[in-house]
Formats: C-alpha cells, sequence, structure tokens
C-alpha cells in the first residue's frame, strides 16, 4: 500500500525536532535545513482513441542541505524514499544519517575552499540574507479533489479525447492525449526555527495532433493546459476556458488548416510585428525569465545558455539601466495562481511579487537568499526543485510582461505592411541569451490593417535588447499560460512555470524556411 499525504501529520513535529536537535550536536555547523515530499497522482495517455498508458502512484523524497566549516561551505544529501521507509524510527536514522553525510560534505568543501583562499579572492564563505522565519500549514486549494476522481475516468476522459480528435477530419493521421492530476505535499524545517507544511495539486492535459492535407508537408501540434489547481482544470476553469475536449478539438482544427497553408520565407530585414500573448509567453521565458534568475548572472550556473545578456559582471551590467521601450513592464508574482504558485519557496522565504522591468528600466533579478546576500538584494523567494530529494535553485515563477492600455484589435488595425505572430513554438537563444529566434505556430501576413494570408513554418528572430527597444504599442489583452517543462541544472530539473503577456507590437526579422 502506497503512503498517502496524510502521513506527515504525524511526523510534522517529529521531523523538526530531529533536525534541531542533531544541527546542534555538530561542530561549526551554521545551518541546516530540510524538505520532505511526497506527491500523490494518477495519470492515463491515449493515441487514436486507444488506452496507451496509465497510473495511479506516488513520489517521495527527502533532502539536507548544511552549511558548515571555517570557510562557511554548502553540504546536501538526498534520497527517495519507499512507504517502509515512514516510521519513526526508520525516518529519525534516515534524517540523522542525511546530516551526518551533508555535514561532512559541507567541511570537506570548507577545507578545499580555504586551501584556494590566496589564490581565489572570489572565494568567500556561505552568507544568507536574512528572511522572516515562519511557521505556516498552506492546504492544497481546489474545487474538485484530484485524488477522488477514480482512475478509469481519467483513463476514459483521455480515450475520448482522443477518439473525437482523430475521427474530427480524415486528414488527421495521429492523435495522442494525456491527463495527469494529484497533489504533492512537502514539509520545510530549518535550524532557524521554520517549520513550514504547504500542499500544492496539479491537473494538465496534453494533446499531440498531426494532420495532412493531400500531398502537403504534415502539420503537428503539441499543446496542453494545467494549472495547480483540481479535476475543474480538465472541465474547464483553465487559462483557455474550455474543457480539455474542446481544447484539444480547436488544436486539430487549426492542425489541419495549418497543413493546407504555405510555408513562410525569411525576410531580407526588419518587418513590423504583432505578438499575440500565447507567443510572448514563450518570448518572456527566454529572453527575460532565464537571464534575470541571480544564479546565472552570477556565473553560478550556466548551461543551456545559461548565461545572462543583462550582468557581464559587477562593475558592467544593465541593473539601473534602460533595456526595453518605456512601454515595457515584467514581473515575476508566485502569489498568482499560475504554473509559478506557492506561498514558500524550497527555502522558506515567503514568496511575493517583483517588478523585474518597469517603464523600460531592469529593476532586479529572480534571487535565493545566497544570492541576495551576494548582491546586496532582498530576498525575494525564487528556490524551487524538481523534487526534495534535489538541490534548490534559482527558478522563474510567474514571469510575464505586464499589460498596456491598447485594444489589441487597433494595434494591428493600425499595421499598414507587417506580420501578426501567433502561438509559441520552440526557442533557439544563444549563449547570454542576447539573441532570439522562436518559431511561432502561425503567422497571417498584415496589410492596411486586416489579416490577409496564413502562413506555417514561420517565427522572428532579434536581438533581445533591440526587440524589446522597438516596442511601440502593448495590449489590455493580458493572459497567463503554463509552460510545464521548463530544463535548467545539471542534473536536469524540470520545472513547471508560469509565463505570459498581452499582445506586444515592435520590429524583428522573420525567420522562415
Amino acid at each position: 500500500m502506497q503512503p498517502h499525504i496524510e502521513i506527515l501529520d504525524k511526523l510534522k513535529a517529529h521531523v523538526f525536532k530531529t533536525l534541531s536537535a542533531h544541527y546542534q550536536s555538530l561542530d561549526n555547523c551554521k545551518y541546516a535545513d530540510l524538505r520532505l515530499g511526497i506527491s500523490e497522482f494518477k495519470s492515463a495517455s491515449s493515441e487514436n482513441g486507444q488506452s496507451k498508458d496509465v497510473t495511479d502512484d506516488y513520489d517521495a523524497s527527502f533532502g539536507i542541505r548544511v552549511i558548515a566549516g571555517e570557510m562557511s561551505s554548502w553540504g546536501f544529501y538526498g534520497q527517495s524514499l519507499g512507504r517502509n521507509d515512514f516510521k519513526n524510527k526508520e525516518i529519525t536514522n534516515l534524517i540523522i544519517t542525511a546530516i551526518n553525510t551533508a555535514y561532512e560534505r559541507a567541511m570537506a568543501n570548507a577545507k578545499k575552499k580555504s586551501a584556494f583562499k590566496k589564490k581565489a579572492d572570489s572565494l568567500t564563505g556561505v552568507r544568507l540574507a536574512k528572511i522572516k522565519v515562519c511557521q505556516d500549514t498552506v492546504p492544497a486549494d481546489f474545487e474538485i479533489d484530484p485524488r477522488k476522481i477514480p482512475l478509469q475516468k481519467v483513463l476514459k476522459t483521455s480515450i475520448n479525447v482522443s477518439r473525437q480528435m482523430k475521427e474530427l477530419d480524415p486528414s488527421v493521421l495521429y492523435a495522442a492525449t494525456g491527463i495527469k492530476t494529484g497533489i504533492t505535499r512537502e514539509l520545510f524545517c530549518s535550524s532557524e526555527g521554520a517549520n513550514i507544511d504547504q500542499s500544492l495539486p496539479l491537473t494538465q492535459g496534453v494533446v499531440y495532433v498531426s494532420a495532412q492535407k493531400g500531398e502537403s508537408s504534415p502539420e503537428v501540434c503539441y499543446d496542453y493546459i494545467g494549472d495547480l489547481k483540481g479535476w475543474e482544470i480538465i472541465e474547464g476553469k483553465n487559462c483557455y476556458d474550455q474543457s480539455f475536449l474542446d481544447f484539444a478539438l480547436e488544436r486539430t482544427k487549426e492542425t489541419i488548416e495549418l497543413s493546407g497553408a504555405e510555408f513562410l520565407k525569411t525576410s531580407k530585414g526588419e518587418v513590423v510585428v504583432v505578438t499575440d500573448p500565447h507567443f510572448n509567453t514563450l518570448l518572456v521565458h527566454e529572453i527575460v525569465g532565464h537571464p534575470t534568475e541571480s544564479d546565472r548572472i552570477l556565473k553560478m550556473e550556466t548551461a543551456y545558455a545559461g548565461r545572462s545578456w543583462l550582468y557581464k559582471s559587477s562593475d558592467e551590467n544593465q541593473l539601473g539601466n534602460r533595456i526595453a521601450s518605456p512601454l515595457v513592464n515584467a514581473f515575476s508574482d508566485p502569489t498568482v495562481m499560475g504554473y509559478g504558485y506557492y506561498k514558500y519557496d524550497a527555502e522558506g522565504t515567503p514568496a511575493r511579487r517583483i517588478d523585474v522591468i518597469k517603464n523600460g528600466i531592469l529593476k532586479t533579478f529572480l534571487n535565493g537568499r545566497e544570492n541576495a546576500a551576494t548582491l546586496g538584494h532582498e530576498p525575494n523567494g525564487s528556490m524551487r526543485a524538481t523534487t526534495s530529494a534535489m538541490v534548490p535553485i534559482v527558478r522563474m515563477t510567474n514571469t510575464a510582461f505586464g499589460p498596456g492600455k491598447k485594444n489589441p484589435k487597433s494595434i494591428i488595425k493600425e499595421v499598414k505592411n507587417g506580420y501578426y505572430i501567433v502561438s509559441h513554438r520552440i526557442p533557439s537563444i544563444s549563449e547570454s541569451r542576447e539573441n532570439f529566434r522562436i518559431s511561432a505556430k502561425k503567422v497571417y501576413k498584415i496589410e492596411n490593417g486586416k489579416l490577409v494570408k496564413l502562413y506555417r513554418g514561420g517565427g522572428i528572430m532579434a536581438n533581445s535588447k533591440d526587440f524589446l527597444m522597438s516596442v511601440d504599442a502593448v495590449g489590455n489583452d493580458f493572459k497567463m499560460f503554463p509552460i510545464p517543462n521548463c530544463g535548467k541544472g545539471q542534473p536536469m530539473q524540470i520545472m513547471r512555470v508560469g509565463n505570459g503577456g498581452p499582445t506586444i507590437r515592435g520590429k524583428a526579422r522573420l525567420a522562415g524556411c
């Protein structure tokens, strides 16, 4: 029998007591924290109306961070847990062993760091910026409890949706869907006295469809709905205001339409482009979200285009400078609903909204306690990890372009000659994210304020700052969308984040075939 999240009720006080007591017994141990999490979930997938996979499972793990040594250094230990580990005696032994291991690693790191101190002035002891130490319980917020949905209903819903997608038109070659719903609960406690119990639900649906009209090249679509809510997401309470079935059928119709469209050609120079909220979801993710993560600007994490065009060094950076048109605002806010929602981050820091770009000026960065201390900034609670067994790193939350005042229809209507870029697909980004190329699902030619022709296989490319500076119109049609598969770090951590924005008009080069 698998453990349920309620098992943490009886372990909560015991885990806090064990960490606090053992931490005090370690010489020169300056800080310790623990995360212990359990996820319960059901999932199902189907292809062309036939079942493919079904799961009713759990995931449990814990992780310990320690700061120790004369030249303060980190040590970490994390592992997965099985059902037999959730007894007081077993969990006590595991926690003590984990603290000891993390402590030994921290002491070894501190010793090696001290040996290089004279050769590397940048090597310093770990410092954590002060935060409000909290004790709190955050229950899961939903209308329909994911755990009360029968597994058979999850499977039947997936099968029904993929069947109707496949049967919609003979041009549909393949239709697949996947649904996942469940709850994650995580305990966080620290040697500073933090004791937080936070639960978050999750429900998401994924569709994949391919279609081909006549002798044209096949067209494919991969898209998703989801939020940190219950089964109501599948029934229509999501950012699209559509049931999963209606969402899937609409994507299928779009794919059929696109399969007969002409491929876009690359332009010789810049053109006027109007980008819709869905396209700007990936744009803000790539050129604002990732390059404002403070571990990247400090070169502490540089994998997967991990540097930042915003910060070359403490002496040469864009902080406080204009990097965009005065019409451009961008924020990161884990307190609003979206895939980046939470009340406390993985360090126990209370979540709060930050203005990353305000009226075109770069204002701040996403950070954790260590990076905040290095930069002299206030911690803003942006540390997360895929599971409790993984090291928390700086992640964007609900990061988006802010809304403007203009009607999106008038933004298009004012364009004499340009292109309307609709819905994102795949990004290509330079090492410091100073240049981007992002493909779109659909591109429309605009002539005299009207959409006159549909293209496929296109997108836009530009210098990040040049594009942001070129923005001359921002719509009032703000929307937040889910991004379920943001990858960062080595080992790789896949994280769900929220991104979005309104309609925006600027200049870029068309990227086509």
